[in-house]
């Protein structure tokens, strides 16, 4: 099943998750073999032996749906999911044994033979919290605590929370029955440089950075300069073009064919940005310009700005999956 992006938690007759952030993947014993499909087809069990132990515990013909993560000191860590998918079947070994795998089950399709999919949410998962040895995601019916989890699962990883409407079946490639909203997150950066449209006339991006503890700035990812911005964000940018440091950035141009030229700026201007996700140091998806932070000092905008540490109070993964 898909997940439609939506702005509000529905409420009503519906059963809210958190969103985890790994690897979509079914687990299935297909008569004795044992396979981890993800959500296009592509397998995945080479990669994650370990998980090979949860689909022993399956009887022949069966499937479970859930979500491939990783979790470490309390977090979960897409990146380590991505050092996973490695060609060399040594580091894959070896990978398994420092950075394991878990498997978190929120949906039964076939047990057994049996068509579990066929029936409503709710039977799948009464069948599912009777199953010995899985670790399954937690859920509830109460649209206060999904609105609890999206309010501070965040600094754990997760990547907002997704609502089920009861009474359906299990539909596959379908988004009838299941949204997903996600918390938009915002984060002062340090304008660090840009990419021209037109050289000297028109900006196409701006380029962010964020300081690491030695002090260094780092390259965080651009933000779009829309054109009924675009002049206000010119005058507060080009003046910074002047005894500005040679700098080149890394990130790939997105705007068609043909390199964008780019440009190094004093680092003296603080920008807010709102962003999805970060992704090996990247901001993974679209980074939307909000407005400049001029009551700021760039050397503030570090990287607790897009990896906040757990408080004291904060769930971690561990207090959240179900045993």
């Amino acid at each position: 099943m898909e997940a439609e992006l939506v702005a509000e938690l529905p409420t009503g007759e519906w059963q809210y998750e958190p969103k985890w952030d790994g690897f979509r993947g079914v687990l299935e014993n297909d008569g004795g073999e044992l396979a981890l499909w993800s959500r296009n087809g592509r397998p995945l069990l080479r990669y994650f032996p370990e998980l090979s132990a949860i689909g022993e515990l399956l009887p022949r013909h069966s499937a479970l749906d859930g979500e491939i993560v990783i979790e470490r000191e309390g977090k979960l860590d897409f990146d380590a999911m991505q050092m996973r998918l490695h060609p060399a079947e040594s580091r894959v070994r070896r990978l398994s044994a420092e950075i394991p795998a878990t498997f978190v089950a929120f949906d039964v399709l076939l047990w057994d033979g049996e068509a579990v999919w066929k029936q409503p949410l709710e039977k799948r998962r009464a069948r599912l919290e009777k199953l010995k040895g899985l670790t399954l995601s937690p859920r509830s019916a109460d649209p206060d605590v999904a609105q609890e989890w999206l309010n501070r699962l965040q600094a754990a990883g997760f990547d907002g929370v997704v609502a089920k409407r009861l009474g359906l079946p299990y539909l596959p490639g379908s988004r009838e029955g299941v949204v997903k909203v996600k918390q938009h997150k915002t984060a002062d950066c340090v304008v660090i440089g840009l990419r021209w449209k037109e050289k000297g006339e028109k900006i196409a991006t701006l380029l962010l950075g964020l300081y690491d503890d030695e002090g260094r700035i780092n390259y965080v990812g651009s933000a779009a300069v829309g054109a009924r911005k675009h002049d206000e964000i010119a005058a507060q940018v080009l003046p910074l073009l002047v005894d500005a440091p040679d700098r080149r950035f890394s990130e790939p141009n997105r705007w068609g064919t043909g390199e964008l030229e780019e440009a190094a700026l004093r680092p003296e201007l603080v920008a807010e940005v709102r962003y999805d996700k970060l992704e090996k140091s990247r901001f993974r998806h679209g980074t939307r310009f909000l407005r400049f932070r001029p009551d700021k000092d760039p050397a503030q905008c570090t990287w607790r700005e897009v990896r906040p540490p757990l408080r004291k109070d904060d769930p971690k993964v561990a207090d959240l999956l179900v045993r």
